[in-house]
């Protein structure tokens, strides 16, 4: 059920004469906390898969790449599926602050063991076991922090959730560059994938660190009080039809699904097109005599680069007909022959400049794409569902990539 009147007297200040306007965001700093716990929560995936050069070198009997993407995601969708069912037995805060932790212990462990047991030494299968659990802890937590903060920038006026999920296209720039820097300062031997490991692991519990900090900050500006004023006022509303008991929970979860389940359709849509070509066909299936071991890693910030401009764009221009948005999801599917021609079709097409290009696209359109439905989906509930609309567009998101890292395994472009 979408936004009536009355719902959007309260969560829009302006449609009531009785209510008193919101306060300001000054500096923007609630919109640049929320883009840094966007930024936060997705860099400790970000570090464990970028270090796989080193993983692999210590555990090469091992597809580190896969089982850590198949236990990071399977974990996240289990856990994202309880914290829906059961939200209303819990809280945004205390989920968060549950799952930064988790993120440090998960991004202590590796450095930990490899420094007093593994030792860079080549096949010591128990830190493999070691790593393969705390990329498991990493997944819950995960689930804890990304629903939450997904669940409660739902809540918020549109700008927060595109600071959210433009955040975590941030992230994945930042580690490209911090790839670069590490493959042109270090050695790729065993010596030098060990520090870049470091380096991403290190880099990300700071990172970790400040999240606690920035959170625990941000839910103590007037502009966050005031709109978890508005929330609560909601909520009591709607508690004054009946008790939200566990059975009704659920059924109200279910309904939401049902509501948002096109856009979520669109979510899962772009991320079984885009994982199903990148990382992938970008690193393995294209070559440049000219760029040589470069090529993919340039492409992949390319990716990154176009991610984060089509997530950012979405401040300056939204698009509002979720119709016009799902149907560009689909046309999206167009990639898989454009693709397939850089690979075999004419000379010119096998290029860098063809090849760059459409990686561009792609990443652009990824990050538009998933910005615009992840913006709309909470407003097309009341505002007291919006947190679970959240949490389930993150579900839906989730289930995208697992789709289409499975489909990635299995076509070969």
């Amino acid at each position: 059920m979408a936004y009536t009147e009355s719902d959007s007297a309260l969560l829009l200040p302006s449609g009531s004469g009785t209510k008193e306007k919101a306060p300001e965001d000054k500096w923007h700093l609630a919109y640049m906390i929320y883009f840094f716990l966007g930024f936060g929560y997705l860099l400790p995936w970000n570090a464990f898969i970028t270090a796989v050069d080193y993983f692999s070198y210590l555990y090469p009997d091992a597809s580190v790449d896969r089982i850590f993407a198949v236990v990071y995601m399977v974990v996240g969708l289990f856990g994202l599926t309880l914290i829906i069912l059961y939200r209303h037995k819990s809280h945004a805060y205390v989920r968060i602050n549950m799952g930064l932790p988790l993120f440090v212990v998960s991004l202590l462990v590796v450095p930990l063991i490899d420094a007093f047991y593994v030792k860079g030494r080549v096949g010591f299968y128990g830190g493999f076991y070691v790593a393969v659990g705390a990329v498991g802890v990493a997944g819950v937590a995960d689930a804890l922090v990304q629903g939450s903060i997904v669940g409660s920038a739902g809540e918020l006026p549109e700008r927060y959730m595109q600071a959210v999920i433009a955040g975590t296209a941030a992230s994945g720039v930042v580690v490209s560059f911090l790839r670069i820097f590490t493959k042109a300062a270090y050695t790729q031997d065993v010596s030098g994938l060990q520090k870049s490991a470091n380096l991403y692991f290190g880099v990300s519990i700071v990172i970790m660190f400040i999240c606690m900090v920035l959170y625990s900050l941000v839910n103590k500006l007037p502009i966050m009080k005031y709109y978890d004023e508005i929330k609560i006022q909601a909520v009591a509303v709607e508690d004054d039809t009946g008790p939200s008991t566990g059975s009704v929970w659920r059924s109200t979860a279910w309904e939401t699904v049902g509501t948002i389940k096109w856009y979520g359709f669109g979510l899962i849509l772009i991320y079984v097109v885009t994982l199903a070509i990148f990382p992938g066909y970008i690193t393995e299936d294209v070559h440049s005599e000219l760029l040589k071991d470069w090529y993919p890693i340039l492409l992949i910030t390319c990716f990154n680069v176009f991610d984060l401009v089509g997530k950012s764009f979405t401040a300056v221009y939204l698009l509002e007909n979720a119709k016009i948005a799902i149907g560009c999801c689909v046309a999206r599917l167009l990639f898989f022959p454009l693709f397939l021609g850089c690979l075999h079709g004419p000379k010119f097409f096998r290029t860098e400049i063809p090849v760059t290009i459409l990686t561009c696209v792609l990443g652009l359109t990824n990050g538009y794409l998933t910005s615009v439905l992840m913006i709309l989906a909470p407003k097309t509930v009341k505002l007291q569902h919006a947190e679970t609309a959240g949490i389930v567009s993150a579900l839906f998101l989730v289930v995208g990539l697992a789709s289409g890292s499975i489909i990635a395994w299995f076509w070969v472009i």
